[in-house]
């Protein structure tokens, strides 16, 4: 693609390193800056400088929060003894969007995937077990893709957290395998949390 100007050029090539986004769609997003008032376009880079220097993630839950203790963690409203386990913060606003859960969440940062060098270690799973083993907890929920880096993290989290004695849960396989739990419609992943299954039904079959 040839460019007629270098700041051009190099505003192509930031936005086209954005997930999705080619470059035929970066030049359009940035021509599309271009005619913007000046005002706006300052307000916008402000908005991810902003968002860039100032995001914190959530001392106990690890969402990504404002504050130190995000809003759910800190809510009275939240049912504190029931943890849903999730990925990443696209699968906590998934499963708020459903409306049909009220207890807490732990999110991991990722899967376990050996593959591509993700160990245990790389993930917020010790904080997790600190978690049930200092806090009251009646249920861990393991709401977690179904793949097969999915499986393999809930399998994992399964025999580390079993000594608790403690109920867990996978949700129900209302979500095809493969499916990523972000682009599950709401009401197919509101049932699947609301009909969530003891994770120990699925290993002894």
């Amino acid at each position: 693609m040839n460019f007629s100007s270098k700041l051009l050029e190099d505003a192509v090539n930031e936005f086209s390193q954005l997930p999705g986004i080619g470059q035929k769609t970066a030049l359009r997003l940035v021509l599309h800056l271009l005619n913007r008032e000046p005002e706006e376009v300052e307000r916008f880079g402000n908005a991810i400088i902003k968002l860039r220097q100032e995001i914190k993630h959530c001392t106990i839950c690890h969402n990504i929060s404002d504050n130190e203790i995000c809003e759910i963690c800190s809510s009275a409203k939240r049912e504190k003894e029931i943890i849903c386990v999730v990925e990443d913060t696209r699968d906590v606003m998934a499963v708020e969007n459903t409306s049909q859960y009220f207890g807490v969440y732990h999110v991991l940062g990722g899967l376990i995937s050996p593959m591509d060098g993700i160990g245990p270690s790389d993930l917020f799973i010790d904080t997790l077990v600190q978690r049930v083993s200092t806090t009251p907890v009646k249920e861990v929920i393991l709401a977690i893709s179904p793949t097969m880096e999915g499986d393999t993290t809930i399998f994992y989290l399964y025999k580390r957290l079993k000594a608790f004695q403690i109920p867990i849960t996978t949700i129900a396989r209302g979500i095809a395998f493969g499916g990523e739990l972000e682009y599950a419609d709401e009401i197919t992943l509101g049932r699947s949390i609301v009909t969530r299954v003891p994770y120990e039904n699925s290993i002894l079959k």
